[in-house]
């Protein structure tokens, strides 16, 4: 277990490395900020001191690998539009987008995975086919459109909730969150119901798969023979033969969600980090694009990781293989 694990932590750090080349290749060979920065009637002096201030006057070679010193000490840089460091200012909006990313991602899996569990063992009722069907318009619609629709429905036409915005938010172990305040809650629902759609329709049709295969087995088959209630069948058996994929899923749905908020993010105004990269792509604001890009990468190598050894505990079979 612990090889794994060192094993697994220096793929991570290769990986890292990898990424970071070519993320910073990617957004430094992109643009000028420089014509986003400074107006086009400015001296050339004025133009070449803040090239140089901002060290853009550099092979990219070397701004790489002065970014590389910079990001091993723990500074990213500061953002050329807000003037601040860049990790400050991302940490500053991430609560926004986890919070957001939680409540989608969760409601969908408490409600998704026994909806689907139920389908698969009871396909021919009608409330498994009306499930089916749902979870067929939660793949087919666009995200951007259920958003517009929920505005309408909730916001506009009954007002019930409001359309955007994070609201009234409370301190908890130093950071602020929304869904400790009713109104802050009232403005959290909306995106997270939109955001979690897609996923609650994935998570439905997995488990609803692995419960139909499950059920077929002679593990469930040898279970009834023995007399052992379906309310038991279900829950130690077939839940737990599906647990992996849906870890799995839940994992790279929650890392995807996390880090690609951006059009919920932007339709519901919320301050997350989604609708700060699209307004630094806007801008050309390099280090802040650089930093997300990274984060992003950070965050999927480590629920890869998660999920890894989320494997180890659930499937005895792996950890007799690596012993």
């Amino acid at each position: 277990m612990l090889t794994h694990v060192i094993e697994r932590i220096l793929q991570a750090l290769a990986v890292m490395l990898v990424m970071s080349a070519l993320v910073f290749v990617g957004v430094y060979a992109i643009g000028n900020p420089i014509d986003v920065l400074i107006g086009p009637d400015v001296s050339q002096d004025i133009r070449l001191d803040t090239i140089a201030r901002y060290g853009l006057d550099k092979p990219l070679w070397e701004q790489y690998f002065t970014f590389l010193d910079r990001v091993l000490h723990g500074d990213f840089g500061r953002s050329f539009v807000f003037g601040m460091p860049v990790l400050e200012l991302i940490l500053s909006r991430l609560p926004a987008t986890l919070e957001l990313t939680l409540a989608a991602v969760l409601g969908a899996a408490l409600v998704g995975i026994p909806a689907g569990i139920y389908a698969g063992y009871r396909p021919d009722s009608p409330l498994s086919k009306l499930i089916m069907a749902l979870s067929i318009l939660g793949f087919s619609v666009p995200t951007f459109w259920i958003g517009l629709v929920l505005i309408m429905t909730f916001a506009v036409e009954l007002q019930w909730l409001p359309a955007g915005g994070r609201g009234e938010t409370a301190r908890l172990f130093g950071v602020e969150w929304s869904f400790l305040t009713p109104n802050g809650l009232s403005h959290l629902l909306l995106p997270a119901l939109n955001l979690a759609f897609f996923k609650l329709a994935l998570m439905t049709r997995l488990a609803r798969a692995g419960t139909r295969e499950v059920m077929l087995t002679d593990t469930v088959k040898f279970a009834r023979a023995a007399g052992i209630p379906e309310s038991v069948i279900l829950r130690r058996h077939v839940l737990r033969l599906i647990s992996i994929p849906l870890v799995t899923v839940f994992g790279l749905e929650f890392a995807s969600t996390l880090a690609f908020a951006v059009v919920t993010e932007t339709i519901f105004s919320w301050p997350g980090i989604g609708k700060l990269i699209i307004d630094s792509i806007q801008s050309l604001d390099r280090p802040v694009m650089v930093a997300y890009l990274m984060l992003v990468a950070f965050v999927f190598i480590m629920i890869n990781f998660l999920v890894d050894l989320t494997y180890f505990a659930l499937d005895p079979r792996l950890r007799k293989g690596r012993a």
